[in-house]
Formats: C-alpha cells, sequence, structure tokens
C-alpha cells in the first residue's frame, strides 16, 4: 500500500504534526496513568480504523509493558475481564467521544463514572488526549499511511 500523500515529507503537515506532539505532551503533566493514555489511544484508532496509529499505539503499549492479551482485548473492553474500573471508564469516554458524530454524545452516566475515577486534571488530560489521538488519525486516514513498519520510539 503506497501512502496518498507523505504528511511527514510535507513543510505544512510536517510543522502541524510536529505543533500536535506538543500540544499533546500536556497529557504527560495531567497525572492521567500513561496505560490509560495507550489505551485510549489505541481504542480511538481501532474505531477510526487508522491502521498506522493502531499499528504504532499497540507497539508502544507493549514496548512499555502492556500486555498482550489487555492489548487485544482493547476492542472488546466491555466484554473482558482484564481492565480496571478506572480504564473502562476512560475507554468508555474514549468510544463515546470518538463518536460524537453519530449522535450519542457523551452520556451523564458515562461522565459519572470518569468522575469517579479521576481528578480534575486527569479529566483535562483525557480529553486532551482523546481529542489529540482523533486529529491524528484522521490526519493518517486522509492521507492512507500504511501501517506496520513504526518501531517504538521512532517519533
Amino acid at each position: 500500500m503506497e501512502p496518498r500523500f507523505n504528511l511527514y515529507a510535507n513543510k505544512v503537515t510536517a510543522s502541524f504534526g510536529k505543533r500536535l506532539v506538543t500540544a499533546g505532551k500536556v497529557v504527560d503533566d495531567s497525572g492521567l496513568p500513561h496505560e490509560v493514555h495507550e489505551l485510549v489511544k489505541i481504542r480511538a484508532s481501532q474505531i477510526n480504523g487508522c491502521s498506522f496509529c493502531v499499528d504504532m499505539h499497540t507497539k508502544d503499549a507493549a514496548h512499555a509493558g502492556e500486555s498482550p492479551v489487555r492489548i487485544n482485548l482493547v476492542a472488546a473492553w466491555r466484554e473482558a475481564t482484564v481492565f480496571t474500573e478506572p480504564e473502562r471508564a476512560a475507554l468508555e469516554l474514549t468510544e463515546a467521544a470518538t463518536r460524537v458524530a453519530d449522535g450519542g454524545g457523551v452520556s451523564e452516566e458515562t461522565w459519572q463514572r470518569v468522575r469517579k475515577h479521576y481528578d480534575d486534571d486527569q479529566i483535562a488530560g483525557l480529553i486532551a488526549a482523546i481529542a489529540a489521538i482523533n486529529a491524528w488519525n484522521r490526519l493518517n486516514a486522509i492521507a492512507h499511511t500504511p501501517a506496520g513498519s513504526y518501531e517504538p520510539g521512532q517519533f
């Protein structure tokens, strides 16, 4: 598969990407657990059909010590027993926010589950993480960036 457009070779999209990376760094300082951040990136990327990001974030999660079982079950997290209640709340919010255009939005029940497990800074980090990965997914899906060659830490 060939990309439709090389995002990383074009000065405009490369510059935009650098700014997205910088904006995303606030998540690291929010207190949101790294494991949760990785799960969010994987789940949104699966929903959006972004093979490049699924490849990247599953490899990054494995490199950071995440178990293959948990990585493989992210798509079926509702039926899986390997995720904590806080992780489940974050995944639920990720799905609702990623699918907001489908008309459902984020329910009050979802919001209350998130509130139960995260403080304001962590929630802000979670919202930022979801927004950032959705932006990355759209960039790579539009450009048809191929998956499979990513190496952990490459970017």
